[in-house]
């Protein structure tokens, strides 16, 4: 006799559903999945919608477009402060980026939005949780590793993952056959997300990779070509790590980041055109724009290379990409995430000053850095005549930092390296014979270097 053990979550599909609470974004799949549940599970269904700053034309009505689709109740929580401080504060703080220019807009609030999903899902007693993602993108994966990490009990459903239905028309159809109330139909070819952080941009003619974006796609930044000629300077305070003033103004993280948003996006700054690896192993192409993070990357990364040591740099860069990767697979909870923000929590301690920006048509660059812990010295740095700094001291550095070449290079080694250290003497048989063609005599490999001695790599 065997003993099965059904891990959380992991319940069978007969297991019975009484009451689901769907995240719910207010559109065209989320209303038919209501329904859907309702017929397919015969379930209550709690719509969760989590305003991330997708922007008040998103979220207008959207409790009524739930309640006429057939929810028992719709939660509209409102995370934007949240979303800024604790999650992409950590984030840019670890100087985290996704495949060299991706700063994680998308993946950063997902594990906030299923949390609530989770939370509300207590609140109403639910037994279960669904979202509304497809079987090809990376937000699936994001969202149910929420679940498993904060409620591995509930049942998860995934509609995209079970039902029939394959595109608007049939989704449409659903809904009239129901007498749900269908949403306006898209005037845009592009499928977007958009948040507090930044605005992305995918499908239409954006899947074929040879075509360039057409001006109608950005919605948050102005056209680097057309933008003001004479660009905008901004000054970012940093404390421990965190932005905290623009201009000497201290202010609160969401409204500097918002700040950020409208001196960026009127500058054309933050514009990123991405092939990128998704999570389930397909390649996809992304438009992104973020304005105001593009900014504070900067104005970060450029405070930290002022007030780090070189050390400190080159590790934390290494675990960056970890960062990134970590938080672009939705494993934001997990212990892993919370040893690298001990790290990096010891690095910040530092990053405490200003740094002055130049935003001009599409680029960034640096106007100056200020810090009362910078490591830079302009008496150790300048050319001039110091008495901080001995130039002889060069000579036993260089001395030591140099032996491994003098022991391994050709006056030390029976085996030169790949590349030719002089252009007189041929790499191989091939060379010498061009040679010997051209009228010149070719050496014997090695005859004019001296003999290995203890003489030859002393110190």
């Amino acid at each position: 006799m065997h003993n099965h053990r059904i891990l959380p979550g992991l319940a069978c599909v007969e297991q019975r559903i009484g009451r689901v609470a769907l995240a719910y974004s207010g559109g065209l799949d989320t209303s038919v999945a209501v329904p859907w549940l309702v017929e397919t599970y015969g379930c209550e269904v709690v719509c969760v919608a989590v305003d991330v700053g997708q922007g008040d034309s998103e979220l207008a009505g959207i409790e009524e477009r739930a309640t006429a689709a057939g929810a028992m109740a719709c939660h509209v929580i409102d995370v934007r402060d949240e979303l800024v401080a604790d999650f992409i504060w950590p984030v840019l703080r670890a100087g985290a980026v996704y495949s060299r220019k991706y700063l994680l807009g998308t993946a950063m609030a997902r594990p906030l939005i299923a949390r609530e999903i989770v939370r509300i899902a207590r609140l109403e007693g639910c037994d279960a949780v669904a979202h509304g993602c497809t079987g090809k993108g990376n937000d699936q994966v994001r969202f149910e590793l929420t679940f498993a990490w904060l409620a591995p009990d509930l049942r998860v459903i995934a509609p995209w993952r079970e039902w029939s239905i394959r595109g608007r028309k049939d989704a449409e159809a659903y809904a009239l056959a129901r007498g749900v109330p269908i949403p306006p139909p898209k005037t845009s070819l592009y499928s977007r997300d958009r948040n507090v952080w930044h605005c992305s941009h995918e499908g239409g003619p954006l899947e074929d990779s040879g075509n360039a974006p057409t001006p109608d796609v950005f919605r948050l930044t102005a056209d680097p070509a057309t933008a003001p000629l004479e660009g905008e300077a901004v000054e970012i305070g940093f404390r421990s790590g965190d932005p905290v003033s623009i201009d000497g103004v201290p202010l609160a993280p969401r409204a500097l980041l918002e700040a950020l948003n409208r001196i960026g996006g009127r500058n054309g700054i933050g514009r990123v055109d991405l092939i990128e690896d998704r999570v389930v192993g397909l390649k996809s192409r992304g438009i992104y724009e973020t304005p105001g993070g593009t900014l504070l990357y900067a104005a970060h990364s450029e405070l930290e290379q002022l007030v780090l040591d070189r050390g400190t740099l080159e590790l934390k860069d290494d675990l960056a990409r970890r960062y990134a990767s970590l938080v672009y697979e939705g494993r934001w909870w997990g212990t892993e995430r919370a040893a690298l923000d001990a790290f990096v929590d010891v690095t910040q301690q530092r990053v405490t000053g200003s740094v002055t920006l130049k935003a001009c048509r599409g680029s960034v660059s640096v106007i100056s850095r200020q810090s009362e812990n910078a490591l830079y010295r302009e008496a150790l740095a300048t050319f001039e005549a110091s008495d901080l700094y001995d130039h002889s001291d060069a000579t036993g550095f260089i001395r030591l930092f140099g032996l491994p070449y003098r022991v391994a290079g050709p006056a030390g080694s029976d085996t030169p390296p790949r590349g030719n250290p002089n252009p007189e003497r041929p790499e191989s048989v091939a060379d010498a014979t061009t040679m010997k063609g051209n009228g010149r005599q070719p050496e014997i490999a090695g005859s004019d270097l001296p003999a290995r001695s203890e003489e030859t790599v002393r110190l």
